[in-house]
């Protein structure tokens, strides 16, 4: 179980309630009457006696305790569901509640129905979240900050492209949307083992009826054994909270007090020591990373499923794949309170690149007395250098070089920060390009 104090910051209320047992209990209802009404279209079970089901599910609220009584009982709740909904119906017209599915069909179908309004939700979250780093990724286009490799300084870069870097791989997990969604939300519609023997010989036209009639698609068989549509999905939700949990940790390590060069805007205090402003949101990230690529093991232990029904692995699924989308609901919140409350330390971020007094640039140096000295001389000589400033701490990495090579180069601008971006504005530029592009549906170009 889970503490709901503690799951305060990693809960999501609106994801929640879209999976919670009312909702389901809503969405299996759905699929019943949707099933009614296309049998008796199809003259499978009396016109009649569709009408009498579907007008009966029309303001039908099932008994939720009754369900949960169901469930301990079957270890699946449709069989109290259709009891209910027999009762409700009554006469001949009871006998075709249900005709022809199992139980599996409606948990199924009701659940992708439920997951459509998920990632709707998770993609308007999604989107805002890419629109908002990628305004402050251009907005901080021009700020020089330091580039870390293995967690040392390394070369002079912009928060901008460090932005987006954060950005980037949300951009392709919403391009994957679109290959993504049509192998998630199907139909799943086979009878009691796959056949659809029970619907007699207009089985597959009731399935496709009964796909148009709730705007899913029709797979070309039943998947109830094949588990890999939901486990996909799964596999992007953890890419979305990994992504999150990627910005979380460079904003925490960039928040540390002897870094100091991004803040958030409201963070959490401690118990004792009143300086103390913690990364609450940035932690939150990582943790829900975590969290979901922990659970991400499971949902593919849960698509091992044997033979055509796997009540085992069905279970493990339940156990799972909600608390995924959750996590996910709450990362993109989070993320998004994150950014807009994101506060750059100019003066340390300057302060930090001026304490490392040029040996950023050395890699520079290298590369441009390389064609006057040879490679490896080259590389010797300014190493060499490095080494020396150690000794003088008044000293920057130009002074040494001057005073060892000579006027070989202009070495106080081949010293400049600004002067060794490479293709950095370049890169960002196309960066939100693809950004803007993406938001408004166009197809991608990388």
């Amino acid at each position: 179980m889970t503490v709901p104090l503690f799951e305060t910051l990693l809960r999501d209320q609106a994801i929640e309630t879209l999976l919670g047992d009312a909702a389901l209990a809503r969405s299996m209802v759905t699929v019943e009457a949707a099933l009614a009404r296309v049998q008796g279209r199809l003259g499978v079970i009396p016109p009649a006696a569709a009408a009498a089901i579907d007008q009966a599910c029309a303001d039908f609220t099932p008994d939720l305790a009754g369900l949960r009584q169901g469930m301990a009982e079957a270890a699946v709740p449709v069989p109290a569901l259709v009891k209910q909904l027999r009762a409700r119906v009554a006469g001949d017209a009871a006998d075709h509640v249900h005709w022809g599915a199992t139980s599996q069909d409606i948990v199924d179908t009701a659940l992708i129905l439920q997951l459509r309004l998920v990632m709707e939700e998770l993609t308007v979250r999604l989107d805002r979240l890419i629109a908002a780093l990628a305004k402050f990724a251009e907005h901080e286009r021009a700020t020089l900050t330091i580039a870390r490799t293995r967690g040392q300084q390394a070369l002079p870069t912009s928060l901008g492209l460090k932005a987006a870097a954060w950005l980037t791989p949300l951009v392709r997990h919403r391009r994957r949307l679109a290959g993504l969604l049509p192998r998630v939300l199907m139909l799943q519609l086979g009878g009691a083992a796959g056949t659809l023997a029970a619907f007699g010989p207009r089985g597959l036209e009731v399935a496709r009826a009964l796909a148009d009639e709730l705007g899913l698609d029709l797979p070309p068989m039943p998947w109830h054994g094949q588990r890999d549509g939901l486990v996909e999905l799964s596999g992007w939700l953890a890419l979305i909270t990994m992504s999150l949990g990627k910005l979380g940790q460079d904003v925490l390590l960039l928040a540390q007090n002897e870094v100091g060069e991004l803040r958030e805007a409201a963070g959490g205090g401690s118990s004792t020591m009143p300086h103390k402003a913690n990364p609450i949101r940035a932690e939150a990230l990582i943790t829900l990373a975590r969290r979901n690529a922990t659970a991400q093991a499971g949902m593919l232990q849960a698509g091992l499923a044997a033979f055509e029904r796997d009540g085992a692995a069905w279970q493990l699924e339940w156990a799972t794949l909600p608390g995924m989308a959750t996590a996910t609901g709450a990362a993109l919140a989070l993320a998004e309170q994150l950014m807009s409350g994101l506060v750059v330390e100019r003066p340390r971020i300057a302060a930090n690149l001026a304490a490392t007094r040029g040996l950023l640039l050395a890699e520079a140096a290298s590369f441009a007395l390389a064609p006057r000295l040879g490679r490896a001389k080259a590389e010797a000589a300014v190493r060499a250098a490095c080494q020396a400033l150690a000794a003088q701490p008044d000293a920057k990495l130009a002074d040494i070089l001057a005073d060892r090579l000579g006027p070989l180069l202009d070495w106080a601008a081949l010293c400049e920060p600004a002067s060794y971006l490479g293709a950095a504005d370049a890169m960002l530029d196309q960066v939100l390009s693809e950004a803007q592009a993406v938001l408004a549906g166009e197809s991608a170009s990388w």
